[in-house]
């Protein structure tokens, strides 16, 4: 089996971590998380890593959970439910308060923890023709694990309507409200995101760790244990109530949920 996440490190310190399941749209679970969580811890507190990418393998960025795994997790006993939604709450707290600069490139899919991920990037490039939605309620589950992200990088207003809605929308909308901070052509977007790097790297390590600290700390926007752990018990009890249940079932047989009237 391939890695689901593949770590490397350039002779500038610039880390990459390339998602690595493109045959399910890069769809995360239980392997893919405790490995991104992995590969963060890694990099984390290495004086060499000056910076972090993050990237999907083939035709998408990220499409969310895999929705196989969603649903053998709607399975699980209460103890093993719970690990499952603090894995994907812990992913993304990790990534919000990494203390070094991160950046995400994101072309094709991008949904609901795919959208999580660039919400706790700093810096986050998309290329015309990505989609993105915040999914999750589409199939009877709520995306508790990245709602504070959502709102920090895009406000309330516009996280009510897209969380709720569940709707699509292109990379345009993306920018408009606040998802991502630039649009750039396919064939320039690699070189657009290393001339964003190289200008970072002007900027000293440590003041560039206490400035992401400060922003986080200073306006409330880093998570507590108490916090994160609500977060993953609401996760696990709406993917395992009958609404979590119906949702997948719905979709995957390709037809409209039952509350749809």
């Amino acid at each position: 089996m391939p890695e689901p996440v593949l770590l490397s490190v350039d002779d500038r310190g610039i880390a990459t971590a390339t998602l690595n399941k493109p045959a399910k749209g890069n769809a995360y679970d239980e392997d893919l998380l405790g490995a991104l969580i992995a590969g963060l811890d890694k990099l984390h507190d290495d004086p060499a890593v000056r910076a972090l990418v993050i990237r999907g393998a083939g035709k998408h960025f990220q499409a969310g959970a895999d929705l196989d795994w969603l649903a053998k997790a709607a399975t699980y006993g209460p103890e093993q439910a719970y690990a499952a939604s603090m894995a994907t709450t812990t992913a993304m707290q990790k990534l919000n308060e990494f203390p070094k600069p991160t950046f995400a490139l994101v072309h094709g899919a991008c949904f609901g923890g795919g959208c999580g991920v660039v919400c706790c990037v700093d810096v986050a490039i998309a290329t015309p023709a990505a989609i993105f939605g915040l999914t999750e309620v589409r199939v009877g589950v709520a995306p508790t694990p990245i709602s504070t992200h959502m709102v920090h990088a895009m406000g309330l207003r516009h996280t009510r309507r897209y969380a709720l809605t569940g709707e699509r929308f292109d990379a345009a909308e993306a920018l408009r409200i606040g998802l991502v901070h630039e649009v750039v052509a396919a064939d320039k977007a690699d070189a657009r995101l290393a001339e964003i790097i190289d200008q970072t790297m002007l900027s000293a390590p440590s003041a560039i760790a206490m400035t992401k600290d400060s922003f986080l700390g200073a306006n409330g926007l880093k998570l507590s244990a108490r916090e994160m752990s609500l977060l993953a018990h609401e996760s696990w009890m709406q993917r395992a109530s009958a609404e979590g249940k119906e949702g997948l079932a719905a979709f995957r047989e390709k037809r409209r949920p039952a509350w749809y009237k």
